[in-house]
């Protein structure tokens, strides 16, 4: 079993570069699983990266790198035993440090593993922004890649890329650097591909750091339950638009500065509408995805910010949220997470994300 972790700060864009790789591992007959860690208690990303031939695992409620390291291996041993899959990408919170995260799995005594080159995705248009809020910790995680990758070339000035290259290059000048745009998937994102075929090597295990105490990350994440009534794709692109404005705003009086990831996906009965916003100057991102029925209509929301108190946060979500949904008209039911929390004991806490595994069994093989 080969394991490629992918990791980058908040909205890198690793949900679409993964999204890539792994349909070009299932056209190529590869059996793919993923591993989706998500800070928040709610999973955002998990309907969105499974597809036929690729079973999608979701670990929530902390960082896989400091945090879930029983979830991890829990989650690593029941694919094996039940998946067999040929190659798990793992998917680390916006927070987390690759390097570390492979440190942990190769302790964990998994059988037959192998690893592709730890990847780290960097968005050039808000480098600066984020080396200015927590330097040491977009460092940190720049340091322990093998391949670095400047994403989303498509949008971002030619000479920020290139001195945003220089500036990889001088903090890891052993990485080997990678500039694409993985919305496009083209010659550039195939450099990605071919590189992850190459195994990856092992670097002087480092001091084990916590990554949500070093991000000074705020995080907070919420699920409700719409009842049926028909919204079409544009009036739910303006839905998720207007709120994560909002959002953006009113987090913005708090912090002017503010990076991370606000997520906002509304799940209809045959596709669903995801926008993001990552800082407080960046506009949102709205895009429609097509899936296959759901049952039911759901809107999530992932948010994960520098340096805004988190009572503050849930704070503003959920009275945006509310507030718009009954505006809107759309009867709503928030969904309670139930977890027993012991403050301060690890154990406990990875023992209540191993309850929310889930592996399906109907996949193709």
């Amino acid at each position: 079993m080969k394991v490629m972790i992918i990791g980058g700060f908040l909205g890198s864009g690793k949900t679409t570069t993964i999204l890539r790789i792994s349909r070009q591992l299932s056209n190529a007959g590869k059996k793919t699983a993923i591993i989706v860690n998500e800070i928040g208690e709610i999973g955002l990303d998990g309907d969105i990266l499974t597809s036929p031939g690729i079973v999608t695992e979701e670990l929530t409620s902390g960082c896989i790198c400091c945090t879930l390291r029983i979830s991890m291996q829990y989650t690593l041993q029941t694919l094996e035993e039940e998946y067999a899959p040929d190659i798990v990408i793992i998917e680390p919170t916006g927070i987390a440090f690759p390097g570390q995260i492979r440190e942990e799995i190769e302790t964990m005594g998994l059988s037959e593993l192998s690893f592709a080159p730890v990847v780290t995705l960097v968005d050039p248009g808000r480098f600066g922004t984020e080396a200015k809020e927590i330097p040491k910790f977009i460092e940190n995680q720049i340091r322990e890649a093998e391949i670095l990758c400047i994403n989303k070339i498509d949008i971002t000035p030619t000479e920020t890329v290139l001195a945003v290259e220089k500036m990889l290059h001088e903090i890891n000048p052993a990485a080997r650097i990678l500039k694409f745009s993985a919305k496009h998937e083209d010659e550039n994102f195939e450099k990605l591909f071919q590189q992850l075929a190459v195994p990856g090597f092992k670097k002087p295990s480092e001091e084990t750091k916590n990554s949500v105490e070093l991000s000074e990350v705020s995080a907070y994440s919420v699920l409700y339950t719409l009842e049926p009534q028909y919204l079409s794709p544009e009036e739910s692109k303006q839905f998720i638009e207007e709120n994560l404005r909002k959002i953006q705003n009113e987090i913005q009086e708090i912090n002017p500065e503010f990076v991370g990831h606000v997520k906002l996906s509304m799940k209809l009965y045959e596709s669903i509408v995801k926008g993001s916003v990552t800082s407080s100057t960046e506009v949102p991102q709205i895009e429609l995805i097509q899936t296959g029925e759901s049952e039911k209509a759901e809107l999530r929301l992932l948010s994960a910010v520098t340096k805004v108190p988190k009572n503050k946060l849930i704070e503003i979500v959920e009275s945006t949220l509310e507030e718009n949904l009954g505006k809107s008209g759309i009867v709503f039911e928030k969904e309670i997470q139930e977890h027993e929390h012991n403050i301060g004991n690890h154990i406990e806490h990875e023992k209540e994300q191993i309850c929310r595994i889930n592996i399906l069994k109907d996949m193709k093989t």
